[in-house]
């Protein structure tokens, strides 16, 4: 029977044997179908390009748009199709390109289907998505494609970062900085790791003050403090009735905006209102919409809203009004769904630049003074206004007055906003306010940045770029020292003394390894905590100023490593007999590509900390991005020899002597009669161990003294 059955599904949620990225890692068994790759199944090709055309763009293995789908024609096995057609469906989706494998086991007609995996469920979805699709290519039967993305899609908008947080973490790396989603669903990120991270929640921040959010839902507040600081503000004040507003408007003179006092997203505010009727309409819309109202004068001109970072004007947009033109055939309600809403940039997602005009109170009371119906059907060319000030969708921001900017920025400052949208009303952008009647007329925690991300007319602006610098000015890359420890053996004992020396030398230290969770040497958790989600929660510690990891090559293959780089890699030694016959690992080559994950992920102004006396460790050298520090019983290995003869540096042990040799210098550290941990005893595998930690604390700069005390006094594993 010719079926493609998905065995087991393993999520790799970070850096593993595959690549640097989360993957899915798919075992996936073909069956009968190992014996009829693509070109030997009739119309599969034909039928695949047509159901999936943009398949087109994948190069494959010949490096060439079309490459993917020559293999297909001339003949490729389901698994590899599997891959491909995952990822598309993805790309399709919304998410970006991504990585993919398939790679055959010891066992005919299963293989490893590897798909980067920018969320779990999605790229879960998607596996099976695309195992329906080849089946039902192989088949000879229809598969709704559309119907596939479009689930997959609603995926991505319930599980996925939106757009504004995304553009953020999007800067974020690419600036080298880490990022850890703090919510299964929702936006509140982690940016960098433990005592340097910093936090965001879409456009807010963990600078973002209480005090500050709450000046800037009370409007009446906010108008007061701008005004005692000479930013030009409206003239209004709080009212309490319906028959107080069209005082408040008598007193004010000429058209007023009634709107509710803590409203947000433009919900119940009316603008250019003259007549009492009008008045005390909107007034009653205007107190369900928030707890009070405000009646305040209307300032001529289009409504721009200002993006405020750090005390720095980033990005401007101006509003649109929107308008249907007549033709003495359609209703008011039939023009704005063929005129307004049929705009391909106007719909409901975070996606679309424009939103969806539907006829509020607001909208109504707007037809109804031109002397409309929504169902009124206006004479041939008669424009009929719909919305006064929707959507800013048009970037201004390189028409920005400096007297403007000046006024929006004092104003964030005034509210304590680090990031605020400034909502300003003037005729002309590009002049003072002073000279044109123009004010701002509220200052809004949290604001959108898909309109400068996406703006319908203009040029994006790369405002998760400048929220990014505002957190981690002067090229900080909010990381701290991360140490990595993997090997077959004697792992937790260089990682427990590695954190030792760490907290000695005066950093409140992490530690997860076999025997528990630890923070300063106090165990904080007991058991084995060598997985993702214990190093994970090391890492969120923002007491935490460095963290030692250790990872067996168990969790590299069964969840990844739980920080995307580190600044010191060991790698302690290599037995393949203690992996081979685990998670489908069959060869010594594979053990290797397990373990080297490890020394993959060093930072360039990082250090690898290796085995030089392990033939497999000592073949990783070539793999560091970063230095390579060799750690050695004998120092007159080779590779020890040339390293030194080059200036490299090593941790030996001469005679009875551990040294610290760079070049042909070599500083004696410690004798090992003073080490308690061998206690008298030349103990071979507990040496290494005390090398190699020792090789990790010089590569961290740790002072010389430090590391000797730490040794000496060090006696528990």
């Amino acid at each position: 029977m010719k079926d493609i059955k998905i065995l087991e599904i393993r999520h790799l949620r970070g850096p593993n044997m595959w690549t640097y990225r989360p993957v899915l890692e798919a075992l996936v068994d073909i069956d009968e179908l190992e014996d009829f790759p693509s070109n030997l199944i009739p119309g599969f090709y034909e039928r695949l390009s047509a159901a999936l055309p943009s398949l087109i763009e994948h190069r494959c293995s010949y490096g060439e748009r079309g490459g993917f789908l020559r293999r297909v024609k001339e003949g490729t096995w389901p698994c590899h199709i599997l891959e491909h057609c995952t990822l598309e469906l993805q790309n399709l989706a919304g998410m970006p390109g991504g990585f993919g494998k398939a790679r055959e086991i010891e066992k005919r007609g299963v293989y490893k289907v590897v798909v980067r995996a920018w969320h779990e469920a999605v790229t879960r979805a998607a596996l099976y998505s695309a195992r329906e699709l080849i089946m039902a290519m192989i088949e000879d039967r229809p598969f709704d494609v559309d119907a596939a993305v479009a689930n997959l899609r609603d995926l991505v908008d319930r599980h996925c970062l939106g757009p504004s947080t995304a553009s953020i973490v999007d800067a974020a790396d690419d600036r080298n900085i880490p990022a850890i989603r703090l919510l299964a669903r929702g936006n509140l990120v982690q940016l960098g790791y433990g005592a340097r991270s910093r936090r965001i929640w879409t456009a807010e921040t963990d600078r973002t003050g209480a005090i500050a959010e709450t000046i800037s839902r009370d409007k009446d507040l906010t108008k007061s403090l701008l005004a005692s600081c000479g930013v030009p503000v409206p003239e209004g004040r709080l009212v309490d009735s319906a028959e107080d507003a069209w005082d408040a408007a008598e007193d004010i003179g000429g058209p007023v905006v009634v709107k509710p006092y803590d409203g947000n997203h433009g919900r119940g505010v009316f603008i250019e209102l003259t007549r009492r009727e009008e008045v005390e309409s909107a007034y009653a819309i205007a107190l369900e919409e928030g707890s009070g109202v405000i009646v305040e004068r209307c300032i001529p001109g289009a409504e721009h809203r200002l993006l405020v970072i750090g005390g720095r004007l980033v990005a401007a947009n101006r509003s649109d009004m929107a308008s249907v033109i007549g033709d003495g055939k359609q209703s008011i309600l039939e023009l704005i769904a063929s005129q307004i809403n049929a705009d391909p940039r106007r719909g409901s997602t975070e996606d679309h630049p424009l939103n969806i005009i539907r006829l509020d109170s607001a909208a109504r009371m707007e037809i109804s003074r031109q002397g409309f119906t929504p169902e009124s059907v206006p004479p041939a060319g008669q424009e009929v206004l719909i919305q006064r000030n929707g959507n800013h969708a048009f970037d201004v921001t390189d028409e920005v007055h400096p007297s403007v900017a000046a006024a929006a920025t004092l104003a964030a400052r005034i509210v304590g906003l680090d990031i605020a949208g400034i909502d300003l009303v003037c005729r002309d952008i590009g002049r003072p306010l002073e000279e044109q009647g123009g004010a701002i007329v509220e200052v809004n925690a949290g604001p959108s940045l898909l309109m400068h991300l996406k703006p319908a007319v203009g040029k994006p602006r790369p405002v998760g770029q400048a929220i990014v610098e505002h957190l981690f000015p002067n090229d900080d890359d909010g990381r701290i020292p991360v140490v990595g420890i993997t090997g077959s053996r004697g792992k937790t004992p260089v990682a427990r003394i590695v954190a030792s020396l760490i907290s000695l030398s005066g950093k409140c230290t992490g530690l997860a390894c076999s025997k528990g969770l630890f923070i300063d040497r106090r165990q904080v958790e007991a058991g084995d905590r060598t997985d993702w989600d214990a190093a994970n929660r090391m890492l969120m510690n923002r007491s935490v100023e460095a963290a030692v990891f250790e990872n067996g090559a168990d969790e590299i293959l069964g969840e990844g490593l739980a920080y995307d780089r580190c600044q010191v890699a060991v790698v302690t030694n290599i037995d393949p007999a203690l992996h081979l016959g685990r998670f489908h690992i069959d060869t010594t080559e594979k053990v290797f590509n397990v373990l080297r994950t490890q020394v993959d992920v060093v930072l360039r102004h990082g250090v690898s900390v290796l085995n030089a006396g392990d033939a497999m460790v000592a073949e990783m050298a070539p793999l560091s991005d970063g230095e390579v520090l060799w750690f050695a019983r004998d120092a007159a290995l080779p590779a020890v020899v040339e390293h030194r003869a080059a200036g490299g540096r090593a941790v030996l042990l001469d005679g009875d002597r551990i040294v610290l040799a760079k070049g042909e210098q070599a500083t004696p550290l410690v004798a090992l009669g003073d080490i308690p941990l061998l206690a008298g005893h030349r103990d071979a595998a507990q040496i290494d161990n005390l090398l190699a930690a020792i090789g990790a604390a010089w590569a961290l700069d740790i002072p010389t003294d430090i590391i000797r005390t730490g040794v000496e006094t060090f006696d528990v594993i």
